[in-house]
C-alpha cells in the first residue's frame, strides 16, 4: 500500500501518512475533491497504485482524479473502473499527445485532466514564454513551451488543466501568479492551482489574482497548518463563492 508524501519542489519528500485515512479525513473536513498523483509511476515505469485508488474510492465519495503511469486508454480505463472520477495525463501525454484525444473520445473530456509541471527558464528555444514542462515528475525538462503545451492539450481534449509550479512546489511563498495568469489568459478550460501554499491569503490570491477555477494545496493540510474549513470561511468571507461543508 503506498504513502502520501509531500517535499520541496519535487525533492526531499516527507511521509505525510496513510492515503486512505488522509482522504477520509478530509473529506469529513470539506474537500471538494481529491487528487492523486504517484510521482514516481513515470520515472520508474510502473503502473499507478490500483489498489490504493480502489479502496480510497470506496471508502470516499467525493471526486477522485488519479495520474502517474496513465500511458494508455487501457491504463485509464482501469482506474477509472477502479473508482476514480477522473484520469490525470502527464509524460506519458507529451511523448505522444495524441493519448489526450484517445482517452477523451472513449470516456469524454470531463474525465481527461491534463497535468503540467512548470519551471520557470531562460527565454530561448524550448521557451518563448520562460515557463517550460518538465516530465517523469520533475526530472526531466521537456523542451517544450508551457503555453504551447497547454494550448496544444485544451485542443486535443483536456477537460481541466492542473498546473504545478515546481518552483513554488512546498515553498509556501504562494501561488505562481504570473503563470497561472497566463495559462489563464490562452486557455478556455478550467484551471486547477497548484504549488506554494502557506496561508490562507494564498488561497484568495490564486482565486482572485490568478483567476484559477480550483486550488489544490497538500502540506498545509497534510501537516495541519491550515484546516480546509478555515479556506472555505476565508474564502467566503472575501466574497468568493464556496461549497457548504456536507452534513
Amino acid at each position: 500500500m503506498g504513502r502520501v508524501v509531500k517535499g520541496t519542489q519535487f525533492v526531499d519528500l516527507q511521509d505525510a501518512g496513510d492515503p486512505v485515512a488522509l482522504s477520509k479525513f478530509y473529506e469529513l473536513h470539506g474537500a471538494d475533491e481529491l487528487v492523486f498523483l504517484d510521482i514516481t509511476a513515470s520515472s520508474d515505469e510502473r503502473k499507478t497504485i490500483v489498489d490504493v485508488v480502489r479502496t480510497t474510492a470506496d471508502e470516499v465519495f467525493i471526486p477522485l482524479t488519479v495520474g502517474g503511469g496513465i500511458r494508455s486508454v487501457a491504463d485509464a480505463e482501469i482506474m477509472l473502473r477502479s473508482g476514480a472520477d477522473k484520469v490525470a495525463v502527464n509524460s506519458a501525454a507529451i511523448a505522444r499527445p495524441d493519448l489526450i484525444s484517445e482517452i477523451a473520445e472513449r470516456f469524454g473530456n470531463q474525465c481527461v485532466v491534463v497535468a503540467a509541471d512548470v519551471k520557470r527558464g531562460d527565454v530561448g528555444q524550448s521557451s518563448c514564454s520562460g515557463f517550460e514542462i518538465y516530465t517523469h515528475g520533475g526530472r526531466r525538462p521537456a523542451g517544450i513551451d508551457a503555453l504551447e503545451w497547454v494550448k496544444q492539450a485544451e485542443s486535443l481534449g483536456a477537460g481541466e488543466l492542473l498546473i504545478t509550479s515546481m518552483d513554488r512546489d512546498g515553498t509556501k511563498d504562494g501561488y505562481d501568479i504570473e503563470l497561472l495568469t497566463m495559462i489563464r489568459e490562452v486557455t478556455s478550460v478550467p484551471v486547477i492551482a497548484s504549488g506554494g501554499v502557506g496561508t490562507l491569503e494564498h488561497f484568495l490570491e490564486g482565486a482572485q489574482a490568478a483567476q484559477a477555477d480550483a486550488l489544490l494545496a497538500a502540506s498545509v493540510f497534510h501537516f495541519g497548518q491550515i484546516a480546509i474549513e478555515e479556506v472555505k470561511e476565508y474564502l467566503a468571507s472575501n466574497g468568493l463563492g464556496v461549497r457548504p461543508p456536507r452534513t
